[in-house]
């Protein structure tokens, strides 16, 4: 393996720990923002939050198999869809 190619897996590596580390920040925003002042709003965007930062997470440990499987895909984007789906509910209510 080349040094650019450990590089760039290293760089990879950091660019997705810092995608992960700003949804757990938004996470935990929301929380605070939700436990101030509870509303259905707030309660529906930090649960939408909450499934977008695990989705970031099993994304992030699926990109580091070597071959993952199909259902590793579909696992990784039901928290996705659930968590877009939580944050257009506090948006439309």
């Amino acid at each position: 393996m080349s040094s650019v190619t450990e590089l760039v897996d290293i760089l990879l590596m950091v660019m997705q720990m810092a995608v992960f580390a700003l949804s757990l920040g938004l996470t935990l925003i929301s929380f605070q923002s939700y436990r101030q002042r509870p509303s259905k709003r707030l309660e529906s965007a930090f649960i939408g939050f909450a499934f977008l930062s695990m989705g970031v997470g099993f994304t992030t440990i699926t990109s580091q198999l070597s071959e993952p499987l199909t259902v590793f895909y579909v696992v990784e984007t039901i928290p996705f869809i659930v968590g877009f789906g939580m944050l257009y509910l506090s948006l439309y209510r």
